[in-house]
C-alpha cells in the first residue's frame, strides 16, 4: 500500500513547485513550453495510474478520454464561441461521461478482455474524430483553437496551467490516500479476498475508471489550448501506448512515479529527436527494459539505491 509522503517527500514537493513556479523568470520561451508541457503529460499519466497503479487493471484506450476533453473544449471555444469556463467544464464532463459509459462494460470483464475493450472503445472514438470532418476536420486537424487572451500570453497560460495542474494532483492525492483508495489498493491485490470483506469490487472499479476518465480530460482541456489545435492523432492508440509507458517508466505503485516517468520519457523524446528519427525504436528498447530489468520503474530503483546505500528505509 501506498504510504503517505515523508518530510523528504513533501520538502522535494516543495521545491520541485517552486522551481517550476519560478520558470518564467528564466525568460526562456523555450523552457516555459517544455515545463507546460511536462505538467500536461504528467497529469494524463497520474490520471491513467488510477487504473493501472490502484485498481490493478491495465487500459490501452486511455487517450480516448484525453481527446474528447481537449476536442470538445477546442470545438465549443471556436466554433461556437463559448466563454472559457463552460466549455472546459463540458469538455472534461464528456470525457467523464464516455468513461463512465465505457467503464460500465470494461469492468464486467478482467485482465486481457478489460484491456482489449479499452483498446476497442478508444478506436472507436478514434474513428468517430478521423470520420467526422464537418466537426473536427478529420486528420487535418482542428486548428487554429481559440484561447481566452486572458491566457493567451505564454506566460499567463503556463500559470494557468500550473494551478490547474497542481489543483488536480493534490484531489487526486486525496482520492489515493483516502479509504477510498486504499480499499482499491486492496481490490488490486486481491479481488477475491476484497469481495469477501465486503467491498463491490466492480462497483469500484468503475469509479477509479470514472475519476482516471475526468482527469484525462483536464489534461486534454490543456493540451489542445496549448498546442492551439487537436489533431486525430490525440485519440489513437499510440498516444495510449506512450503514456502508458510513462506510467510503467516510473512505477505504477508509486503516486509520483508516474509525474516522473512522463518527465523523463518527454525530455528522452525531445532529445531522441533531435539526433535521430528513430525515436520509436528507443521507446521499444525502453520498453523492454522496463519489463525485463525493472519492473518497478525509477521509483523502484531509486528506493534500491536508497537501500542499498543509505541504509534501508523507505522514501
Amino acid at each position: 500500500m501506498t504510504s503517505p509522503l515523508s518530510k523528504t517527500g513533501m520538502a522535494a514537493c516543495l521545491i520541485i513547485l517552486i522551481l517550476c513556479a519560478l520558470t518564467p523568470l528564466l525568460q526562456s520561451d523555450y523552457l516555459i513550453d517544455v515545463v507546460t508541457e511536462i505538467l500536461i503529460v504528467a497529469l494524463f499519466a497520474l490520471s491513467l495510474n488510477i487504473i493501472i497503479g490502484y485498481s490493478g487493471n491495465v487500459s490501452f484506450g486511455h487517450a480516448a478520454y484525453f481527446a474528447i476533453g481537449g476536442y470538445v473544449n477546442a470545438i465549443l471555444l471556436t466554433t461556437y464561441g463559448w466563454p472559457l469556463l463552460p466549455s472546459a467544464v463540458a469538455g472534461v464532463l464528456a470525457a467523464t461521461l464516455t468513461a463512465a459509459i465505457v467503464a460500465y462494460f470494461c469492468t464486467r470483464l478482467t485482465d486481457i478482455y478489460f484491456a482489449m475493450l479499452t483498446l476497442a472503445f478508444s478506436m472507436l472514438v478514434w474513428a468517430i474524430v478521423f470520420k467526422w470532418r464537418s466537426l473536427t476536420n478529420g486528420d487535418d486537424g482542428f486548428t487554429p483553437v481559440h484561447v481566452p487572451a486572458m491566457i493567451d500570453d505564454r506566460t499567463a497560460f503556463f500559470y494557468f496551467t500550473m494551478i490547474v495542474i497542481v489543483v488536480s494532483i493534490a484531489v487526486l492525492w486525496v482520492i489515493t490516500h483516502s479509504a477510498f483508495g486504499r480499499s482499491l489498493v486492496a481490490v488490486r491485490e486481491n479481488v477475491g479476498r476484497a469481495g469477501f470483506v465486503g467491498i463491490h469490487t466492480r462497483r469500484m472499479r468503475w469509479q477509479a475508471f470514472v475519476i482516471a476518465g475526468f482527469f484525462a480530460g483536464v489534461a486534454g482541456v490543456l493540451f489542445g489550448m496549448y498546442h492551439r489545435g487537436m489533431y486525430v492523432e490525440s485519440a489513437f492508440w499510440t498516444q495510449s501506448a506512450q503514456v502508458l509507458i510513462m506510467t510503467l517508466l516510473g512505477g505504477i505503485y508509486s503516486f509520483f512515479g508516474p509525474l516522473i516517468g512522463a518527465a523523463v520519457l518527454f525530455m528522452l523524446e525531445r532529445l531522441t529527436n533531435e539526433y535521430t528519427e528513430y525515436w520509436p525504436t528507443v521507446l521499444g528498447v525502453i520498453l523492454l527494459a522496463i519489463l525485463l530489468f525493472q519492473p518497478d520503474g525509477l521509483v523502484g530503483l531509486g528506493k534500491r539505491i536508497k537501500n542499498k546505500f543509505g541504509g534501508g528505509g523507505s522514501p
